[in-house]
Order: C-alpha cells, then structure tokens, then sequence
C-alpha cells in the first residue's frame, strides 16, 4: 500500500475542510470494509493523497424514530440495523437486507453509508494494478461487452457501448422501494436518485459532499415490506440479484407498489412495469407472477449472463409475496 496521510477528523466542518483542501483527491472512511481492499490492490490509476476517518465525529450513529418515520445515522453498522426491534418490525425490507450482507464480521464493521456509496465489483474494474483501464477509469472501453459478462448488467449500459458492471449493494433496494431520502452536507437526495455511474464514482455525491443520515418515512399501517436476496453462499458473497418490495392495501387490493431489483443494472432498478401491474389487485400468487415478467420485460442480457432474467423473475415475484 502506497503513502498517504490519515485525518481523524473532529466534526463535519473539519472532515469538508479536508475534503475541499485536497481537491478530490481525499477518500473518506468509516468501516473501510471497501476502501482498504481498492488501496492495497491499487486498482485506481490515481491513488489518494489522504484518508479522512469519521468514525472520531461523535453522533453519526443511531436509530431514531419520530412523528415522520424514522432516522438512521450514517455510521450506523449493517449488524445494528438487522437486529434492530423497530427496523424489523416496521421497516422489514432494510432490516433483512442488512441481515443478507456480506458475513457477520463485515457488518459489524460495515455501515449503511458505506453500502450504498460502495463501488462496483466487475473483476476488470477490480484486478490489481490497474490492469484494465476501463470506461469506470476514464479509459475507452468495457471490457465485460466482448469478455466474462457471467454478472453484468441485463438491463443495458450506462451510456452506448459503455459501463456494464451492475451495482452491487443490499441495502439500496430496500431504501428504494421504502422511498427513502439521503441527507447530506449539502441536501437532500431522494434515494433513486441517489445512484450515478461516474468515473470510479457510483453516487450523485460531490467530492466534497458527506452523507450525514438516512430518512424512511412512516408506512401505512397496511404496508409491508419484503427483501429476497440469490448468492452462491449464504454469507460473504456479493447478489447474483436481489429484490426489495414495499406494498400497500386497502380494501384488500393493491393500492400501491414499489419495487427495486439490484445486481442487474448500472444502478439499482426499479421495474415500474410490474407495480403497475400490481396496483388495484388482490395479492396473490398470480398476479405476483405477472408482476415477475413485467419486471424483467425490457431484458437485454449480454453473451454469458442470460441466466440472470429467469433469477430476477423470481426474485421479483417471492419479494412481492413476501408483503402478504
């Protein structure tokens, strides 16, 4: 691992400081579950000059309710919000969605800013020393179009024969299909529109911007939220797909539906076609089966990923009747 210097930053004002002094070329970190793997492999052709900890900024971790829902610090770890009484039982697509991540050891370190700032997986992005230098880095091509696309995106690139690598987070569909919002240093963000593909940037964020907190509105006391997650293994493993549903009745129909899949696309996905499908129906297995098509209608896998549609179907139809 190269150099580079290290701030315990004090307060917010103190870590932007530092931010805007290094002028894009400071890194935060909190868990460091991904940062110090990307440092050591030095897979980024510029590598940072400082690393600013806000694990010392006191008040960035908690879970909060009040009268419009409930609030959930940045620093807050992946294991806290799993087992926490309130997420599971009100906020049940979050709650499992921290469950399925990563392995124990990992979410007691990991926190929810972290997953869902986390950047891409796609293994040319990721081989050491910078040995691909792909769109993601500024170069000029995708390396996944023509090579090993097995868990690239189905749902087309970022731009015309661009970025193909899917995003990878747990937790981001879950807050998605929650209506989430990010609030940051500077505003804030709705959570679907929190997602960008940038060069090595995966967010909206500016480089001087920190996320301070997220916010789940209250649900309808007829809402239930689900979240379905395939991996090669139970633990550790990043999603083949994973599912995030929210859903509420009245009157014993569908009044109204949010889904997001993820591991699917540049971004998290949300298949708009499928609530449609959903909304004014009785929940059942029928109609959650053709909720599951619509999700995937506009599908364009690449050579090797094909497998991922039929994944994704399934996913989107167990995460919807899952809310029964």
């Amino acid at each position: 691992m190269k150099k580079f210097v290290h701030f315990n930053a004090r307060s917010l004002d103190e870590a932007v400081s530092i931010l805007q002094r290094y002028q894009g070329k400071a890194r935060l970190i909190a868990g460091g579950t991904d940062l110090l793997g990307k440092m050591k492999d030095r897979i980024l052709p510029d590598y940072p000059e400082a690393v600013v900890n806000l694990k010392s900024i006191p008040g960035l971790d908690f879970i909060g309710e009040d009268s419009t829902g409930v609030k959930i610090g940045a620093l807050t770890r992946l294991e806290d919000i799993a087992v926490h009484p309130l997420l599971k039982e009100k906020f049940s697509a979050l709650s499992q969605a921290a469950r399925k991540t990563a392995s124990p050891h990992i979410r007691e370190m990991g926190t929810l800013a972290g997953n869902i700032c986390q950047d891409i997986r796609c293994w040319y992005y990721r081989s050491p020393d910078n040995r691909f230098p792909c769109l993601r880095k500024g170069g000029g091509r995708c390396y996944a179009i023509e090579g090993d696309n097995r868990y690239h995106s189905i749902f087309g690139g970022s731009v015309d024969q661009g970025c193909y690598a899917v995003h990878p987070s747990d937790t981001a569909p879950a807050l998605i299909a929650l209506d989430s919002r990010v609030k940051t240093t500077k505003r804030t963000i709705r959570a679907e529109e929190f997602f960008r593909v940038s060069v090595a940037g995966t967010t909206v964020l500016e480089k001087d911007e920190i996320v301070l907190q997220i916010e789940i509105p209250r649900p309808d006391l007829e809402t239930r939220s689900a979240f379905i997650k395939f991996a090669l293994r139970k633990s550790i493993d990043f999603p083949i797909v994973n599912c995030a549903a929210a859903v509420t009745r009245k009157d014993q129909k569908i009044n109204q539906a949010r889904i997001c899949l993820n591991a699917v696309h540049v971004k998290p996905y949300r298949p708009v076609p499928a609530e449609k499908v959903l909304e004014g129906k009785v929940l059942d297995e029928k109609i959650a089966e053709e909720a599951g098509e619509a999700a995937v209608a506009g599908a364009t896998p690449l050579t090797h990923n094909g497998y991922l549609v039929p994944i994704a179907r399934a996913l989107t139809q167990r995460a919807v009747l899952a809310c029964q």
